[in-house]
């Protein structure tokens, strides 16, 4: 009855709704033997900071979750698997008027219906040199940053944010869009635009996973509805791309208040059934299931000996224990 109703009335398919993701990482972790749920940050009251002066008048940076390609790290290509090697955990900077190689190898995207082929759909850096050129915004701030994907709060509110807030003031920045990837990748990107706001630096986030952002509470959301690991459009699709920027300038203008989002119209594709694949365990077999809890405990290892390479710690000295 509920298809024929479907059918009579063009109602969409019952899944063609943004993904949960949320709910869905918890089945995943706990199906795969892990302990107690992730516990996602979040607020009931979000800052709010309106731009201070028009748009084509602003000073306008980046920060990405994307990492800078390591050659000694292991693949980071097109259709890479997931590679802990390339994770890094130091928020770093990068000169906007220069080209750079970005990769999220390193993050959990979805591999499944989407390649990283174009660096484009998650760093949308010469698309923001060309609105700058034209007048769009007054210009780009002289560096974008990078901000590591933390499972840890303590370590992303208390090291990596006053980071983030301290080089934005540093570059007199006027307004920011962040760019997440993967699930944490998100609640990172929305933890930092809090610090930014609290701070009287207007932001808005450009993502592909609505319930993460929404359950931390955000100034301003562009949520496109596409696979994780495309914030800034499709892939060869200059268009999108272009459209993607162009709403997210325009949330930042236009939000009358905190908890904006806003939709991005465009979809992914023809057929919603993406959707039902990313970290599904109702779609995986049990040997399927055994493989990737493998595979999780071999990545964990080499991500823990890479952060006691880099340093990484608790307030007190002791080893932060983030995955």
């Amino acid at each position: 009855m509920d298809g024929e109703r479907s059918d009579r009335f063009g109602f969409a398919a019952a899944h063609d709704a943004p993904i949960p993701y949320i709910q869905r990482i918890r089945d995943y972790y706990v199906t795969l033997g892990y302990g107690a749920p992730y516990e996602w940050a979040h607020y009931a009251t979000v800052p709010f900071q309106p731009l201070k002066k028009p748009l084509a008048e602003a000073r306008v940076t980046l920060i990405t979750t994307a990492a800078p390609y390591q050659p000694d790290k292991g693949d980071q290509g097109p259709g890479a698997p997931y590679n802990s090697a390339a994770k890094f955990y130091k928020v770093y900077a990068g000169e906007t008027a220069k080209d750079h190689d970005l990769r999220i190898s390193h993050v959990g995207i979805d591999r499944k219906h989407t390649t990283a082929e174009d660096s484009n759909t998650w760093f949308p850096l010469p698309a923001l040199r060309r609105v700058a050129k034209r007048g769009r915004i007054g210009a780009l701030a002289p560096r974008f940053f990078g901000l590591p994907t933390n499972r840890s709060h303590r370590v992303t509110l208390e090291i990596d944010c006053p980071e983030i807030v301290a080089r934005c003031k540093e570059d007199g920045v006027d307004a920011a869009l962040l760019l997440p990837n993967c699930p944490v990748c998100h609640q990172s990107a929305s933890l930092a635009a809090r610090a930014l706001e609290a701070a009287g630096i207007p932001t808005v986030v450009m993502g592909c996973a609505k319930d993460i952002v929404e359950c931390v509470g955000v100034p301003r959301l562009m949520f496109s509805d596409f696979p994780l690991g495309n914030p800034a459009g499709r892939p060869k699709d200059p268009e999108s791309q272009a459209a993607t920027l162009e709403m997210a300038l325009r949330v930042l203008e236009t939000a009358p208040a905190p908890r904006t989002t806003v939709q991005n119209p465009i979809a992914w594709s023809a057929s919603p059934a993406w959707k039902l694949d990313f970290q599904n365990v109702a779609q995986m077999s049990p040997e399927e299931i055994a493989r990737r809890r493998a595979e999780f405990d071999k990545q964990k290892a080499v991500a823990k000996n890479l952060r006691e390479e880099q340093g990484v710690e608790r307030a007190g000295g002791a080893k932060e224990k983030v995955a």
